[in-house]
């Protein structure tokens, strides 16, 4: 292993960071749980952070890309005030039967990240609240955290064994500092 590479945390947005509101088109509609600032500031200095989301909307026809990205710098910009750095946002905007490269659970942009980032991704995590975000770590060589906020309480049966699950993303940060304190390397 490199040891100039970093490890990372992905994070999904909806459900995971904020609150699921369906398609998000509007900032002032982005709504933080409580715990999510916390923990990023726990995690910023031992992970870089990004973002991973999935947007279908779009392609439906139902938001625009230019809302999304809209609420998605407002996400970034509000982190960024907390002192928490997120180095990239990565979004599909396509549904699941366009087959595309990039949708969760495929690992596009974790390998993207790897590239232009530097990132180790063995020790690395991803966190979300749907299964295709665990499969996304294991699809990359990474861990999987599943939280049970925004849809992970009616997803839950569908994750495979062994699978981590915590109630959100401050109980997520808790895990994945306390793994990467067991594991350094």
């Amino acid at each position: 292993m490199n040891q100039t590479r970093r490890p990372a945390v992905f994070l999904d947005r909806d459900g995971t960071l904020i609150e699921d509101r369906g398609f998000l088109g509007d900032p002032n509609d982005a709504v933080f749980f409580t715990d999510t600032i916390p923990a990023l500031q726990r995690l910023r200095a031992a992970f870089e952070l990004f973002i991973v989301t999935n947007q279908r909307g779009v392609a439906e026809g139902i938001t625009s890309p230019a809302d999304v990205e809209r609420v998605n710098d407002h996400v970034v910009r509000l982190l960024r005030d907390a002192g928490v750095i997120i180095r990239a946002v990565y979004c599909c905007p396509h549904r699941r039967e366009d087959d595309c490269e990039c949708i969760k659970p495929k690992p596009f942009f974790l390998h993207r990240a790897e590239r232009e980032h530097g990132i180790d991704l063995s020790r690395s995590f991803a966190v979300g609240d749907h299964p295709h975000d665990v499969e996304l770590a294991v699809n990359a060589g990474a861990q999987g955290v599943f939280v049970l906020t925004g849809h992970g309480e009616k997803h839950r049966d569908e994750l495979p064994p062994c699978s981590v699950v915590v109630p959100g993303i401050g109980a997520a940060a808790d895990y994945i500092l306390q793994r990467s304190k067991e594991n350094p390397c």
